[in-house]
């Protein structure tokens, strides 16, 4: 499936009291390139009928990242069956192209109108191939 990319510069706000982003930081970056990947790739329709909810949250860090350093932040789904999909997101230093921190995320995807879990579509599907 497709990946969608952003950079990301550490600003002080991101650093915890070691002066490395904070592990809160990397979670809420998580979230956002995920609605931002999803807000991208699928229609106003889509985006409209549907909204999707964290059921898991799984991150490792491997090295910690410092005020300036330019993040690379890749993500992509790893499988979509069901009620469920599980994206993948990485965080590489944009400069060194060493590998910061992985995350998996298991998401359920809701009917917007019914406000229940439901099926994952082939449109939804079809929108990140």
């Amino acid at each position: 499936m497709q990946s969608h990319t952003i950079q990301i510069t550490v600003k002080p706000e991101h650093l915890d009291q070691l002066n490395h982003v904070n592990n809160i930081q990397y979670v809420s970056w998580v979230q956002d390139i995920a609605m931002e990947h999803w807000e991208k790739a699928v229609t106003k329709q889509i985006n409209n009928s549907y909204f999707w909810i964290l059921l898991q949250h799984s991150i490792t860090y491997k090295k910690p990242a410092f005020l300036n350093d330019v993040i690379k932040v890749k993500t992509f789904i790893k499988s979509a069956k069901g009620l469920r999909s599980v994206r993948c997101v990485e965080f590489y230093n944009a400069e060194t192209k060493i590998l910061l921190a992985t995350s998996d995320t298991s998401w359920c995807l809701f009917d917007s109108k019914r406000q229940k879990p439901t099926r994952i579509t082939e449109d939804i599907i079809n929108c990140f191939n």
